[in-house]
């Protein structure tokens, strides 16, 4: 079975054990010996800003192929964790970034762009759900499970709401939580449905569903900024190369191809 198939089926499935199970001998590069294959791991929120970058990677170097691995970022840290073959990670937060660092499987990382959350509602329900107070109103909520960085960005927005909207906020909209996903494209997929009334993911992956659901912003008192670091592997195989893909995502380019995908520029510290 060729490779990409192979990481395909590893991002389909949605329980971390059988990743980290499968993950050893579904990386096994196997490229064309006139072929070079960069591999980069990243997380689901940079899927179609990245498959941009890509295709612009490929074009400026011929013969080599961009590998995409896109999944939620703890299941991408656990299968570099667990001896996965990759040259790049790009994540949706520091905490798993971090971890890898402390590990000593990355390079030092560095940030090279951010998100902010939005919640997206299913067509229809605009007029129901017009700011983040009116989420309770839905009867469907998907949001991401602790471990994934949407999950964790979703429980600080419901903390930081309670300023404003009463401390029995979150448990308002715990209750009527439907389901928990492993990546925030699940999370989307599910409000595209119809499966879901209402969900919290980020502005990139609103953008990439435009049309297709409503976008209601988040008031910047409740909202946080998303960070997403990227570092090129230890044992990365194409080193040289994966050091120029870091440097074209952090790029002016990179950085237009991003903003064109909804993500925004990071605020000074």
């Amino acid at each position: 079975m060729p490779r990409r198939h192979r990481i395909a089926r590893l991002a389909s499935q949605t329980a971390l054990a059988l990743i980290v199970a499968l993950i050893a001998p579904s990386f096994a590069r196997t490229a064309r010996a006139d072929q070079k294959e960069l591999l980069v791991f990243e997380a689901a929120s940079l899927k179609d800003a990245f498959a941009k970058l890509a295709r612009r990677f490929e074009k400026e170097h011929p013969g080599v192929k961009v590998v995409a691995n896109a999944a939620g970022t703890q299941e991408l840290r656990a299968q570099v964790e667990h001896g996965a073959t990759a040259d790049v990670f790009a994540s949706a937060d520091r905490k798993h970034m971090d971890a890898l660092a402390v590990e000593g499987l990355v390079v030092p990382a560095g940030v090279f762009t951010c998100n902010e959350p939005v919640v997206v509602v299913r067509r229809g329900l605009g007029l129901v759900i017009q700011s983040l107070a009116d989420l309770p109103r839905a009867e469907r909520i998907v949001i991401g499970t602790p471990e994934v960085p949407i999950g964790a960005y979703t429980l600080q927005i419901l903390q930081k709401a309670t300023k404003s909207l009463g401390a029995d906020f979150p448990g308002r909209v715990q209750a009527k939580v439907a389901s928990r996903e492993l990546n925030v494209r699940q999370i989307l997929a599910k409000v595209v449905l119809g499966e879901a009334d209402a969900g919290i993911v980020y502005r990139s992956d609103a953008v990439s569903a435009a049309g297709k659901v409503q976008v209601v912003a988040i008031h910047s008192e409740a909202n946080v900024t998303a960070e997403y670091p990227i570092a090129v592997l230890k044992k990365a195989v194409s080193p040289a190369l994966a050091r120029q893909w870091v440097e074209l995502v952090s790029s002016r380019a990179g950085a237009q191809i991003l903003g064109e995908s909804g993500f925004v520029p990071c605020r000074k510290r």
